[in-house]
């Protein structure tokens, strides 16, 4: 175990061996990010945003097909990017969580208005 995986928002860390795939490392972690197709690269589910400074194993062909010039972006599938040392990862929000986010944010904003 010479790799650690910090996963944000939560800070939660992990250490695991280098090559290990960010997907493997959250589920070791007990974070769940979501998946269809099993780790394959196939369902785009996958996504977090790898902070700069991390460590990791060049981009594959395959999924620098799949992201379509989002790796520019720092957006990795998780499935398919591997940890060579100490990585952050930002992971996105639940949908759920994120659309009511938004509603209360347009709620307060209206109660703002009103008073």
């Amino acid at each position: 175990m010479d790799a650690e995986v910090v996963f944000w928002p939560s800070g939660k860390s992990v250490r695991v061996r280098r090559g290990t795939s960010v997907l493997d490392a959250s589920k070791r972690a007990g974070i769940a990010i979501a998946t269809r197709c099993g780790g394959k690269a196939a369902c785009f589910m996958c996504k977090v945003t790898v902070r700069p400074g991390s460590e990791l194993q060049p981009i594959g062909d395959v999924e620098r097909r799949k992201l379509a010039g989002l790796d520019e972006k720092g957006i990795r599938l998780s499935c398919q990017t591997r940890v060579t040392g100490r990585v952050e990862v930002d992971l996105p929000l639940d949908p759920l969580k994120a659309a009511v986010a938004r509603q209360l944010a347009r709620q307060k904003e209206s109660e703002d208005e009103l008073w």
